[in-house]
C-alpha cells in the first residue's frame, strides 16, 4: 500500500507534503511522526512497518525541501514551529487516539526535539532520537572547539540551499579540483563548488552549543537515543540521554551514523530496530517504562551487550596496566618517535590515512604498547591525559589510538581532538576525550598511540598565527613537545560486568 499524501498547511500559510500510512485495523491509533529534509518517500517501508505495528505512521519534509514550499533554512525555528503544528493536526484526525511518538535520525532527529522541546507548546509524547544531530553548532565543530571541516563541506554540498539533494556534489567537485579543502580561508571554500552556497559562512558563525541539551533537561517526556560508537555525533546522543529530565534509555551499538555495523563475527550490531522502537513506543505511551535513566552499549567483536551508568567515570587512583597506561613506563606505552615533532599544517597528519611515515622528519608523536597477554573488554569514556608544550599560543591536540591485531592490520579504535591556549614554550596539562568505546580486544592486540597538531581534512587546519581557523589566510609550523612525566591513556575497562539482553532493558 503506498501512503497517501497531503498537504498541511502550517500557521504562516507554507504547505507541508505530508505522507500518511494507516495500520489495517480499525482506529484510533497512537501516531508517529518523522520529519525529515532527506525526502519522506525513502521512509515508506519505515511507515509501513510501524503500520504493521498498529501505529499511524506519518513522515513530512520539512519546510523548503523536496515536496514541502518555502525555503530551507537548516536548524533555524521554524523546524519547532513546523513541527508543532503537525502534532496539533495528527491530534485533530479521526484515525488518531491522541498520542504521538516523534522520531528521527541525524537531522530528523534534530526535528522530533525541537518539537518535543518548543517552550509553551504541546509537544509529542515520547521522543526517539537516533544519532541525533543536535544543531549548527554541535555539527560544525568538535565539543573541544575544532572545526568538522570534512563531514560539514559534504553535507553542505549535498543539501545545504536547495530543494533535492545531490549526494555526490562533493565528489564531483573534487574531481574537478583535488585542492578543495585546502582552499583559504575556509568560509570561502562553498565557493569552488559549482553552484551557490550563501548559508555556508554562516555555519561557522554560530557558536552556541548545547541547547537542545540543557532543555532536555526539563523535560518529563520518556527518551529513547540510539547511536553508535563510530557515529561523530555520540558523544551528543550520550549527553542528550545523560541530561534529560524524564525517563531516559539509551542504545549504543557498534555502529556508524548508518546504524549499521561491519560483519564482524561476534559482532553485537544485529538489533531489530524496527521492532524495538515500537515495543519501547508502546512502553512509553503506556506509562510502562520505569523512571531514570538506564543504557546498555554493545561491545563490538565479543557479541555481548551490557549496562553504561548515566554518570561519565574516569579512571583514578592507583594506577593498573591495562586501565592506565603510562607514557614510557615499564608497562606502559614505549615511545617509538616524536616526542618533539612539528605540526605543519602545509603537510598536516591526514584524518584518512592510517600508515604512519618513516625516514621523514617527525609530524607527531608516536608510541606502541606491548601485545594484550588476554581479551580486554572496553565500555565506557576514555581519555588522554598530556603534558604538552608547544611554540604557539593556541595550539590544536589530536590523539588517535589504533588497535593493531597481531597480523599488523590497523583498526580506528579512539580518537579525539582539542584546542587550547597556553603560554608558548611552557608545559601545561591537556586532558583530550576519546569518546565512549564499546570493543572486545582480542589477545595479542597492541595500542598505537598517535599524537598530532592536525587531523585533516576531517578537522580545519590550525594556522598557528592567531588567527580563527575559519577566517585564516596564512599558515605556519608548530613545535611540539609530549613529555612522558603526567601523560597516560585512560581506558574504561568493563572488568567482568553481567551482560544484558539490549531490547528488554531498553524497553523496561
Amino acid at each position: 500500500m503506498t501512503p497517501a499524501t497531503t498537504r498541511l498547511a502550517t500557521p504562516d500559510g507554507t504547505t507541508l507534503a505530508t505522507d500518511l500510512h494507516l495500520p489495517a485495523t480499525p482506529g484510533p491509533h497512537p501516531a508517529v511522526l518523522i520529519r525529515t529534509p532527506y525526502d519522506r518517500r525513502a521512509h515508506r517501508a519505515e511507515l509501513r512497518g510501524w503500520a504493521e505495528r498498529g501505529f499511524a505512521a506519518v513522515a513530512q519534509d520539512v519546510r523548503g525541501r523536496h515536496g514541502s514550499a518555502g525555503e530551507w533554512h537548516p536548524y533555524r525555528d521554524h523546524e519547532a514551529e513546523d513541527g508543532v503544528a503537525t502534532l496539533d493536526w495528527i491530534r485533530a484526525q479521526p484515525w488518531s487516539d491522541g498520542r504521538v511518538v516523534a522520531a528521527g535520525a541525524s537531522y530528523a532527529a534534530y526535528c522530533a526535539l525541537a518539537a518535543a522541546l518548543c517552550p509553551g507548546a504541546r509537544g509529542p509524547d515520547a521522543v526517539i532520537a537516533a544519532v541525533p544531530a543536535l544543531g549548527l553548532a554541535e555539527t560544525a565543530r568538535e565539543p573541544t572547539g575544532p572545526e568538522r571541516l570534512w563531514a560539514r563541506l559534504g553535507w553542505w554540498a549535498a543539501h545545504g540551499d536547495r530543494r533535492d539533494s545531490a549526494p555526490d556534489a562533493l565528489d564531483r567537485a573534487l574531481a574537478r579540483d583535488p585542492s578543495l579543502p585546502t582552499h583559504l580561508p575556509l568560509t570561502r571554500i562553498a565557493d569552488r563548488l559549482d553552484r551557490q552556497l550563501p548559508s555556508w559562512p554562516a555555519l561557522w558563525a554560530d557558536c552556541r552549543r548545547g541547547r537542545l541539551v540543557a532543555h532536555g533537561s526539563a523535560a518529563r517526556l520518556p527518551l529513547l537515543a540510539v547511536g553508535g560508537t563510530r557515529d561523530p555525533f555520540a558523544e551528543d546522543t550520550v549527553a542528550l540521554w545523560r541530561g534529560w529530565g524524564g525517563p531516559a534509555r539509551l542504545l549504543l551499538g557498534p555502529w556508524g551514523h548508518t546504524l549499521t555495523a561491519e560483519t564482524r563475527p561476534g559482532t553485537p550490531g544485529r538489533v531489530d530496530l524496527g521492532a524495538l522502537y515500537a515495543r519501547w513506543a508502546r512502553a512509553a505511551l503506556d506509562g510502562e517504562l520505569g523512571p531514570g535513566r538506564r543504557g546498555v552499549i554493545g561491545l563490538a567483536e565479543s557479541g555481548r551487550w551490557h549496562h553504561l551508568t548515566d554518570t561519565p567515570t574516569r579512571p583514578e587512583g592507583p594506577e593498573v596496566a591495562g586501565c592506565v597506561w603510562q607514557f614510557g613506563a615499564a608497562n606502559g606505552r614505549c615511545l617509538l618517535a616524536g616526542a618533539e615533532f612539528t605540526a605543519d599544517p602545509d603537510r598536516p597528519v591526514r584524518s584518512d590515512d592510517l600508515t604512519v611515515p618513516r625516514g621523514a622528519p617527525a609530524d607527531r608523536c608516536l608510541l606502541a604498547t606491548p601485545p594484550l597477554p588476554r581479551p580486554l573488554d572496553l565500555a565506557g569514556p576514555a581519555e588522554a591525559r598530556l603534558t604538552v608544550v608547544a611554540d604557539t599560543p593556541r595550539a590544536d591536540w589530536a590523539v588517535r589510538v589504533v588497535a593493531l591485531d597481531p597480523a599488523g592490520r590497523a583498526d580506528p579504535l579512539a580518537f579525539g581532538i582539542v584546542r587550547r591556549d597556553a603560554p608558548p614554550g611552557t608545559p601545561h596539562p591537556v586532558t583530550v576525550p576519546l569518546g565512549t568505546l564499546g570493543r572486545t580486544l582480542a589477545a595479542g592486540t597492541r595500542l598505537r598511540v598517535e599524537i598530532a597538531g592536525h587531523h585533516f581534512p576531517a578537522h580545519a587546519r590550525n594556522p598557528h598565527t592567531g588567527e580563527d581557523p575559519v577566517t585564516a589566510t596564512r599558515l605556519a609550523a608548530s613545535r611540539r613537545t609530549v613529555r612522558s612525566e603526567g601523560s597516560a591513556l585512560h581506558l574504561p575497562v568493563a572488568g567482568r560486568p553481567r551482560p544484558v539482553d539490549p531490547v528488554p532493558e531498553t524497553c523496561r
